[in-house]
């Protein structure tokens, strides 16, 4: 199993922590979860609203960049439908070198109306603006020197001033919401990343995306990979289910009232479904071999949401790190 995790980066107004504040707290963040041995600190991407306050996750990734050395570092994701496919190839091609190959590259089309009405860009266009972005970036980090005239843009010659690392295109992730959209990416043979909570209707769903996921991949020919997935989950590990329903309902109950265009699950509705790791060190770990059941290989955990304190955060992180990990592992080798 691979275990990452995973900022969202909301932000409450209303509340006392500042954006600076919240910077600093996801750089701690960060440097603790490669401390504790996650693989991956995932970012994401949002615009023109506290929904989140990272516009550019490659600014963020390169500042910690400069703080870690072992820990992948990852977008979840970039929005390749609002950019320039040139300027998003180099800034990203500039960021892997500058970590040494750490980059894990989310990607996806986006799907909040703001910001689409942001940049002046219509909904119904993203998905052959994504497709046609994709293709650019990855030819442009693989080393092409590419003249093309596509529908949204053209360049009569352009070839990239800085390659990634060791000249190796990152790992590259698209970004999904729904089962179909498993489907067509794994047909497509792209990995993906998904946040099952905005699409799955309980914890057993996660297993069906998946299982679309692998059909379309496996009809394109492609055999199934350990690594070419990851699902994220909302986490919080505590000692008991009650001290972890103590400590997240009201941040979390505070992350979806403010979430926008997205299911309401609060806190009792996302402990019915299942979809989330919510509880006591042995409820997580369960839940995890259940996962591990299914056939997924890579899970985010997303400790971070709702202005939870800082100091809780951490403790859950390590909770998870120390204890769940280590009792996840020794579970599944019983099985083998």
């Amino acid at each position: 199993m691979r275990y990452s995790t995973f900022s969202v980066n909301d932000h409450h107004p209303r509340l006392a922590r500042t954006v600076p504040q919240l910077y600093a707290q996801v750089m701690r963040q960060c440097e603790l979860a490669e401390f504790l041995g996650y693989d991956t600190f995932f970012c994401a991407e949002h615009h023109f609203h506290e929904y989140g306050v990272v516009p550019d996750p490659a600014v963020m990734l390169a500042a910690l960049a400069q703080r870690t050395k072992r820990i992948r570092l990852g977008t979840a994701i970039s929005i390749l439908t609002f950019h320039d496919p040139r300027r998003i190839a180099e800034t990203y091609s500039m960021l892997d070198m500058m970590c040494g190959g750490r980059l894990v590259f989310g990607v996806g089309s986006g799907y909040l109306a703001h910001e689409f009405v942001g940049y002046g860009i219509d909904p119904k266009e993203k998905r052959d603006r994504f497709n046609e972005a994709l293709d650019i970036v990855k030819r442009l980090m693989a080393g092409e020197t590419l003249a093309y005239k596509g529908h949204f843009s053209a360049s009569e010659k352009v070839v990239l001033n800085v390659f990634p690392h060791e000249g190796c295109v990152p790992p590259i992730y698209v970004a999904i919401l729904a089962r179909e959209g498993a489907y067509h990416v794994g047909k497509q043979g792209n990995r993906i990343f998904t946040v099952p909570y905005a699409s799955c209707k309980d914890f057993r769903d996660i297993g069906a995306m998946l299982a679309e996921y692998r059909k379309g991949r496996a009809e394109a020919g492609l055999a199934a990979d350990d690594d070419d997935h990851v699902f994220t989950l909302h986490t919080y590990v505590a000692r008991s289910d009650e001290e972890a329903k103590a400590h997240a309902k009201g941040p979390y109950d505070l992350y979806v009232d403010t979430r926008l265009y997205a299911k309401k699950h609060l806190y009792e509705d996302i402990i019915a479904n299942g979809i989330c790791l919510f509880g006591a060190i042995d409820t997580v770990a369960e839940k995890m071999c259940q996962l591990h059941e299914m056939g997924i290989r890579h899970v985010a955990t997303m400790h971070n949401f709702g202005a939870l304190d800082p100091a809780l955060v951490e403790r859950s992180m390590t909770l998870f790190a120390r204890e769940v990990m280590p009792l996840v592992e020794s579970r599944i080798a019983a099985t083998v």
